[in-house]
């Protein structure tokens, strides 16, 4: 399984913007799906999470009521809407998948769960 994370940029603060994280190599039905985010000079940190069935979706107190993830198997991709974006939001993204039956509602919040990972995209808010 191969993921690429897109839509990454320049965004100005209170802007919106949409990742993007395509897989290749497997169908995404079958796995649990995370968002994670690095700033620099911070430990990396979950941002957002979503099960395999898409039913079941959790989110960092941070972004909390401004993001939306989001899946669309069909297309093999699983989506982050950021929405009110903040300086704060300044970092490189990552998705990353773990194994999961498929239709499982189970959301994987750990880090260390996550077997495959994209290589990141740089989000930077201008304030």
């Amino acid at each position: 399984l191969q993921l690429v994370e897109s839509g990454g940029g320049l965004v100005q603060a209170g802007g919106s913007s949409r990742l993007s994280c395509a897989a290749s190599g497997q169908s995404l039905d079958y796995y649990a799906i995370g968002w994670f985010r690095q700033a620099p000079g911070k430990e990396r940190e979950g941002v957002s999470y979503i099960s395999s069935s898409g039913g079941a979706t959790t989110y960092a107190d941070s972004v909390k009521g401004r993001f939306t993830i989001f899946r669309d198997n069909a297309k093999n991709t699983v989506y982050l809407q950021m929405n009110s974006l903040k300086s704060e939001d300044t970092a490189i993204y990552y998705c990353a998948a773990d194994p999961s039956p498929s239709g499982s509602d189970y959301v994987h919040s750990s880090p260390s769960e996550y077997d495959y990972w994209g290589q990141g995209t740089q989000v930077t808010v201008s304030s």
